[in-house]
């Protein structure tokens, strides 16, 4: 990125309440920001209005508080820039790279041509690739140039290379519901904002070859991208907000402080700070120092 100033971002999704592995990829984010004299933008990323809820939004912001983090600018509600994510759409169809897709999931999975890609996502059969017109009611999707791979590199697993044709195939980018995919509006969302620095769980990998033909066919930078092995419990599970897995809030009514959650993290990041708040490690921070696997929550927390 050159000389450009580093803007890191936070971008939770209110679909659930926040766990250890949000609080150590949201302090990652803002350290790594922070120590650089750089800006953190925060986005509340409310698209999918079927599990989105107001008390996650209030429980968020509440959160990412306790926790002692800050952010420059107004907060982002994504589900309010649906203007700029149908211009991206339109933009996209109108160089013939997305088209329009009724297709269902059952009959992607039922198609005998739909191969599984190395992660277990069905490959899309391209049905709806050369369909004539626009139903109503469809889906749209982004229409693969060849099935050349995308390489990329992140900051913390390095060099990457990824084959979105095996993997997915024409991927979805506007929904049936009307909205925004997840892999457009976070692409037109985190231009809008400048990031120059996405730091996320590493689940979230195989999106990044997406996203990076996306902000090609837009005329968009490539941020940095960095992945960090998700949080285990003591059974080495990872953590899930749709397992209730010890939720910031929980673990805040348990008389656990901000503190030991902040020092925690700092720890399993390769930091080497003093004190307790996140203020305290703010450092020039290398992604080089974090040690590798995947942290386990205390024991004592469980």
């Amino acid at each position: 990125m050159g000389n450009l100033e580093v803007v890191g971002r936070l971008a939770p999704s209110p679909t659930g309440w926040l766990h250890l592995g949000h609080a150590r990829s949201f302090l990652a984010a803002w350290w790594s920001a922070r120590g650089a004299g750089g800006r953190v933008v925060l986005r509340i990323e409310d698209l999918d209005s079927s599990r989105a809820r107001p008390e996650f939004v209030d429980g968020v912001l509440r959160d990412l508080q306790w926790l002692g983090l800050d952010w420059d600018g107004p907060v982002v509600l994504q589900s309010e820039r649906r203007e700029a994510h149908r211009a991206a759409l339109e933009e996209l169809a109108g160089k013939g790279l997305a088209y329009p897709c009724v297709c269902t999931r059952k009959e992607i999975d039922q198609a005998v041509s739909a191969p599984h890609g190395a992660d277990g996502e069905v490959v899309y059969p391209g049905t709806c690739r050369d369909r004539e017109g626009s139903p109503e009611r469809s889906g749209w999707r982004f229409r693969l140039s060849d099935s050349g791979d995308v390489g990329f590199n992140d900051l913390l697993a390095g060099a990457q290379v990824d084959s979105v044709a095996e993997q997915v195939g024409d991927f979805v980018i506007w929904t049936k519901a009307d909205e925004a995919a997840y892999q457009l509006a976070v692409v037109v969302d985190d231009a809008f904002q400048g990031v120059t620095e996405v730091v996320r769980g590493e689940d979230l990998l195989a999106s990044t070859a997406r996203q990076a033909l996306l902000q090609e066919a837009l005329g968009l930078h490539h941020p940095n991208w960095v992945h960090l092995p998700l949080v285990q419990d003591g059974g080495g599970r990872r953590l899930a907000k749709r397992a209730g897995s010890l939720s910031l809030g929980a673990l805040r009514d348990s008389k656990v402080e901000p503190q030991a959650i902040v020092q925690w993290a700092a720890k399993s990041l390769g930091m080497h700070g003093e004190g307790g708040t996140a203020q305290d490690f703010v450092e020039p921070f290398h992604w080089f120092n974090v040690p590798g696997g995947s942290p386990r929550v205390p024991s004592d927390w469980l």
